[in-house]
């Protein structure tokens, strides 16, 4: 029997998988369930420092990631994805309420393909994630 909610909803013409890393846990948790409900496979952490580990075991399609998490921070775990997987590295985006032009810097300068600010519009993620499995990018 084919579990239904795993299955890609209409919107997306595949299921990603993707990790989603704020130490915020209503905040993780709550994006989880509205990707999953898109039918995307999700698992939620909510240290920095156990995102890399997780990256490697998972291989995640793409990471949401906040900034300021204990461990490591979303600027580290962006700069060490893009060193070990160089062109192998998922979608990286930054959900973040570091909202600064130094924070957007280095953003730029530590890998992420998208930088958004709290509270993020959900349709906006949607739109970038859709993008994504249209494109049948592979991890």
């Amino acid at each position: 029997m084919t579990n239904i909610s795993a299955l890609p909803s209409s919107n997306a013409e595949r299921a990603l998988r993707i990790i989603v890393a704020d130490d915020n846990r209503d905040a993780a948790v709550s994006l989880a369930v509205i990707l999953r409900d898109e039918g995307h496979e999700v698992l939620e952490v909510y240290r920095g420092d156990a995102v890399l580990e997780l990256a490697a075991s998972f291989r995640p399609d793409a990471l949401i990631l906040d900034i300021g998490m204990p461990g490591l921070t979303g600027f580290e775990i962006a700069h060490a994805l893009r060193r070990e997987l160089r062109q192998a590295c998922p979608l990286l985006i930054a959900v973040t309420a570091w909202n600064q032009p130094a924070a957007r810097a280095m953003g730029r300068l530590s890998g992420f393909n998208y930088y958004l600010t709290k509270p993020c519009s959900t349709d906006e993620l949607l739109e970038i994630l859709a993008s994504l499995s249209v494109s049948g990018q592979e991890r």
